[in-house]
């Protein structure tokens, strides 16, 4: 699986991040690749951070390698959202892409990848932290004992579906 970040976006959606951008765009920059590296360690998953660069960037497309996380700069004149647009075509379904932008994630939907909020998907990355850190969970317990033996159900059984159930198989997989 291959997540593709709005670098900025998810910077300014997060408040503990933004803290660190405030002192400065390379502190926010750098806790944002600390943070996605260490869930690249836990998780497994193709990371890529896109930068804008399209005010006072290079003239071309910049690319490299940081703690097993691919940034990539837009070139001059070109925004972060449009290469992210880019590489969701190239992608199609095996991509999840996290933004707040709305455009980019209509893109993404419409290619057939996923698209995650800024907010959610920093929420799943601090979770994430907290699980590391924790011990195992401990077993779940059976409210009733009849429904554990009998093996039936409580609730409603409506089913969602089969667009919304693929979305959340691939969400639940980050």
């Amino acid at each position: 699986m291959h997540i593709i970040i709005d670098g900025y976006n998810l910077i300014r959606q997060s408040p503990s991040l933004w803290q660190f951008e405030s002192r400065g765009l390379e502190e926010g920059r750098h806790e944002l690749i600390r943070r996605l590296s260490r869930f690249k360690k836990e998780r497994g998953h193709t990371i890529t951070v896109v930068f804008d660069g399209w005010i006072g960037g290079s003239p071309k497309e910049e690319r490299y390698n940081d703690k097993g996380i691919t940034v990539i700069y837009s070139k001059k004149g070109e925004q972060a959202d449009e290469v992210i647009k880019r590489m969701v075509r190239k992608g199609r379904s095996s991509v999840i892409v996290v933004t707040s932008d709305r455009s980019v994630a209509d893109a993404a939907t419409r290619n057939g990848g996923t698209a995650i909020p800024s907010p959610e998907f920093e929420s799943r990355i601090t979770l994430s932290d907290r699980e590391s850190s924790a011990f195992a969970e401990e077993p779940h317990e059976y409210d009733d004992e009849h429904s554990r033996l009998t093996g039936k159900r409580k609730g409603p059984s409506k089913r969602l579906p089969k667009k919304k159930r693929r979305v959340m198989a691939r969400l639940k997989k980050i």
